[in-house]
């Protein structure tokens, strides 16, 4: 698809590599890289293809580029089947930065289904080598916050209703907490096309982030919105784990290229990290376990995804 494709012409562009089959549709590609690059780079889905997956496939490569790299990546910023960019800004970054790097991104235009039209400049300094990680402890959830935003056509009220929607749905399971979630209406000169959507994230005590979010569309009551997020944080709380569905799979690669042993735990493994661990396996040195977690409550459905990373080191640093 266009976000796929993208994708891979932006890695050919990173390392002035060789892309052959590389069209939309196309089942077979052969891919050759060369050195990489640091610098500018720009990918653009020309459709609402995610900004997000276009970050995910370009961040380890850019991490071990020569010099630093700046990104215009272009598409939805908060499109389905993807992360949307506030679960990337809010959730990602600060969790994936355990892994001794860091990285800024500037949202510069949001964009929706279908036409697209967003843009994000990611800027990242290349390693030496990525830290392990450690997130076994859950603790407990010290707040929850969020944002609920419209843009283009639609009005604030829209964005109210499903913040008090997803404040409802989460009060029924937890009482005493105080709970944020601001309705917000992106501003017209930095939102292309018209979109509505929630992310609620639930911070931990151990420093954990755990969220649910859900977009809004054409015949979709807004309070099923702000349910539908809330209901998908409140799953991701029950399962004890210290990260949530989403953000599971993205953690593979780093762990596989980080140096020592990377532990987290989690809830059910979803069939994007079975994945993502083959492919790590096959493409690196890194060797996965997964174990179910021994846990004092056996109604808890956890598990350890532990690796022993491959010691990426970059070579021209």
């Amino acid at each position: 698809r266009p976000q796929h494709l993208s994708g891979l012409e932006i890695i050919r562009d990173l390392c002035d590599g060789k892309l052959e089959g590389g069209e939309i549709g196309s089942t077979e590609i052969t891919f050759t890289p060369g050195k990489i690059r640091g610098g500018t780079h720009i990918a653009d889905t020309k459709t609402a293809g995610s900004v997000c997956l276009l970050m995910q496939v370009a961040m380890p490569c850019v991490l071990f580029a020569a010099s630093p790299s700046e990104l215009h990546l272009k598409g939805g910023t908060n499109a389905e089947m993807a992360p949307q960019i506030d679960y990337t800004v809010m959730v990602f970054k600060p969790i994936v930065e355990k892994f001794n790097f860091s990285f800024n991104c500037d949202i510069k235009r949001r964009g929706y289904y279908p036409q697209g039209g967003g843009e994000v400049v990611v800027q990242m300094s290349p390693v030496k080598e990525l830290s392990p990680i450690n997130l076994t402890e859950r603790g407990t959830v010290t707040k929850i916050y969020g944002r609920a935003f419209v843009a283009g056509a639609l009005p604030i009220k829209l964005a109210k209703d499903m913040s008090a929607a997803a404040v409802r749905c989460i009060r029924k399971e937890i009482r005493d907490l105080y709970i944020n979630i601001q309705p917000v209406r992106e501003p017209d000169d930095q939102a292309f096309g018209t979109g509505s959507g929630i992310i609620v994230v639930a911070e931990t005590s151990t420093g954990c982030l755990l969220a649910g979010s859900s977009l809004g569309k054409r015949g979709k009551n807004s309070d099923k919105v702000g349910i539908e997020a809330a209901e998908i944080l409140l799953r991701n709380l029950k399962h004890g784990g210290t990260v949530d569905d989403s953000l599971q799979d993205q953690l593979i690669i780093f762990m596989a290229l980080a140096k020592g042993v990377s532990r987290v735990k989690s809830g059910p493994i979803t069939l994007h990290t079975q994945t993502a661990i083959h492919f790590a396996e096959q493409l690196t040195k890194a060797k996965f376990t997964v174990t179910k977690s021994e846990e004092e409550d056996p109604s808890k459905d956890t598990y350890i995804i532990e690796c022993q990373g491959m010691g990426m080191i970059n070579r021209n640093l």
